[in-house]
């Protein structure tokens, strides 16, 4: 099951990278276009994937058998913190991706208020791009350290 749960945890990147570059694409190109259907679908699809990563992140943390709660349990606090790959993913992934959530979450919230058009564009293309740039900083990619032996999926 965890094998499992961590291809879809993967498979579920790619999902919410592509909805998120289509969510920045379309706030970033809107000028004076009217908030449409199209861009309240966008980000509910994004904020419903961002929510089941999160889910089955938050499984991950506390129940998988090699990193998260189990390693900080099994080694302690301090000794985490000292290993980059074990402080990646007990700390810094988590976190990180809890900030980009949140801010997919802000984001989508400006969908429903009674503001502007443009001004909806406008700050929803600044917390999903922020959210974008956290998740591409955050994410163990087989180039960096904490990814190798990873694969792209």
């Amino acid at each position: 099951m965890e094998t499992g749960l961590l291809h879809t945890h993967s498979f579920l990147r790619w999902v919410i990278l592509l909805l998120l570059l289509v969510a920045v694409f379309r706030h970033l190109t809107a000028g004076d276009r009217v908030f449409n259907l199209t861009d309240r679908r966008v980000g509910l699809f994004l904020l419903i994937s961002a929510d089941l990563m999160l889910l089955i992140g938050i499984y991950q943390w506390a129940f998988g058998k090699t990193w998260g709660l189990i390693s900080l349990k099994e080694r302690g606090f301090r000794e985490v913190m000292r290993d980059d790959a074990a402080r990646f993913f007990a700390v810094e992934h988590f976190v990180g991706m809890i900030v980009a959530i949140i801010m997919i979450h802000i984001g989508r919230s400006y969908a429903k208020r009674t503001i502007s058009d443009s001004l909806k564009h406008k700050r929803s293309l600044l917390f999903y791009g922020l959210a974008l740039l956290i998740i591409l900083v955050f994410i163990p990619w087989p180039f960096r350290l904490v990814g190798a032996g990873r694969g792209w999926f």
